[in-house]
């Protein structure tokens, strides 16, 4: 299964093509395949054709300056088209970034984002539901799943990327199943084999004199505490 991680940062938080809207800076792509990294990442500095809000400036650093060169969203859009094509797309608050994909592929003549993609998986609605009432910002996330992320000190589109992939495997270790299909070899080579449990004669092992009394006792307790009212009693 190929699943991308995907994160944007952006000049400020209005993504509304009626209005005088934000543009994205960076977009960050990171590969999973069977839920292993493949180095296989996407990773582009985008010139906004505007100046970054001052609080998304503190918050990701890109300045005016060091953007006047790269590249514009048109020139990459197929790109990235091509590298999300049919994959699973896992983003920290996906309507945020989903909002400017969208934006910027209308832009270019180009459909919804999610058009191009296998689906959309929103691992802030992952962590509401996990840890209901806590913080689930990525920060709060790589704190409570221990993931380093001493190394974040402005956000970074594909820094944040990298860190949701730890942040996702922690999450939903444990959900492989336990078995593959028989006859189908795991990355090891290791063939599972389904085992046909009926053939096996399990011993019934009976409880002796002393374990009938103690039972026996608990259950007149508890038939004396409802009154009379136990049905295995009535039934035996």
């Amino acid at each position: 299964m190929r699943q991308i991680f995907l994160d944007t940062e952006t000049t400020g938080f209005n993504a509304n093509l009626a209005q005088n809207p934000d543009r994205m800076v960076e977009i960050g792509c990171v590969e999973l395949v069977n839920r292993k990294l493949t180095g296989n990442n996407l990773h582009f500095y985008l010139n906004p054709e505007r100046d970054s809000e001052e609080g998304a400036l503190r918050v990701h650093g890109l300045t005016t300056e060091f953007l006047s060169d790269k590249p514009k969203f048109a020139a990459i859009a197929q790109e990235l088209l091509d590298f999300v094509a049919d994959a699973e797309i896992i983003i920290h608050n996906a309507p945020f970034d989903l909002s400017f994909l969208d934006a910027e592929l209308a832009r270019v003549g180009h459909q919804p984002f999610k058009t191009y993609v296998g689906s959309v998986t929103d691992t802030l609605v992952m962590a509401k539901e996990m840890f209901p009432g806590k913080r689930n910002s990525l920060d709060a996330l790589c704190d409570r799943l221990e993931v380093d992320n001493s190394g974040r000190t402005l956000h970074g589109a594909l820094l944040d990327a990298e860190l949701l992939a730890d942040v996702y495997i922690n999450m939903t270790r444990g959900q492989d199943a336990l078995l593959m299909d028989a006859g189908s070899p795991d990355e090891a080579g290791v063939v599972a084999v389904q085992i046909d449990l009926r053939g096996f004669i399990l011993p019934v092992v009976a409880a002796n004199a002393q374990e009938l009394v103690a039972h026996d006792d608990v259950i007149s307790q508890l038939d004396k505490s409802s009154g009379g009212k136990t049905l295995w009693r009535k039934l035996a």
